[in-house]
């Protein structure tokens, strides 16, 4: 993860003004749920973090770039809610085993740059739910209006800045069923597996 926490400290303002929003299937997924703790991994400015917020009695939100931490911790402020922000790589979680009964893992799992990383953070994201807890995950796919391709590959995305100077980000593109494998070769438990603007999810499920 060290090149993506350095490729998203050099663009964090510029790209946390335009995540304002949460997506819709993040919200879909968290309707009617909450928890003790709830996590998100791979928290960017806590646009998610903010929603897991409402809904747990404590929200803690991981990433690995300092200056996203930065922009989440002045969203918080900005909008009066309360979040541990801890920096943190996705395949080595900071957090206790069972712990959290929620949990979204969502435009971070694609970043990882092997398949064995990739599996070895969805491992990380089951140790941290506590029995029966609930994630979802999402990533990049082939079915996104930006491809062609019908199998998985790797890719560098390029984010312009102000002035226009290209960061390149690195990126692997899931094919839905590669999605679905990566997800079963780990210890999380697949509830649902489904194609949503461009992104492949999974709503998962630490084993009881």
């Amino acid at each position: 993860m060290a090149g993506v926490h350095h490729t998203y400290d050099r663009i964090a303002e510029h790209f946390s003004k335009t995540r304002e929003y949460p997506w819709p299937e993040v919200e879909e997924f968290l309707d009617g749920r909450s928890a003790t703790v709830a996590v998100d991994v791979g928290c960017g400015n806590g646009r998610h973090t903010e929603l897991l917020a409402a809904r747990a009695d404590r929200a803690v939100g991981v990433d690995a770039s300092r200056g996203l931490l930065a922009a989440a911790r002045d969203r918080a402020a900005d909008r009066g809610f309360d979040a541990a922000l801890v920096a943190g790589d996705a395949e080595r979680l900071p957090l206790a085993a069972d712990v959290a009964g929620l949990a979204v893992y969502v435009a971070t799992l694609h970043h990882l740059r092997s398949r064995e990383a990739r599996v070895a953070s969805l491992d990380e994201l089951e140790r941290v739910l506590e029995p029966g807890g609930a994630a979802l995950v999402s990533a990049w796919s082939t079915e996104h209006d930006t491809f062609d391709r019908t199998e998985g590959f790797d890719t560098t995305v390029d984010w312009t800045l102000p002035g226009g100077e290209t960061v390149p980000r690195f990126y692997h593109i899931y094919a839905p069923a590669e999605f679905r494998a990566d997800l079963d070769a780990s210890d999380l438990a697949v509830k649902d597996a489904f194609v949503s603007s461009g992104n492949c999810y999974a709503v998962a499920h630490s084993e009881e």
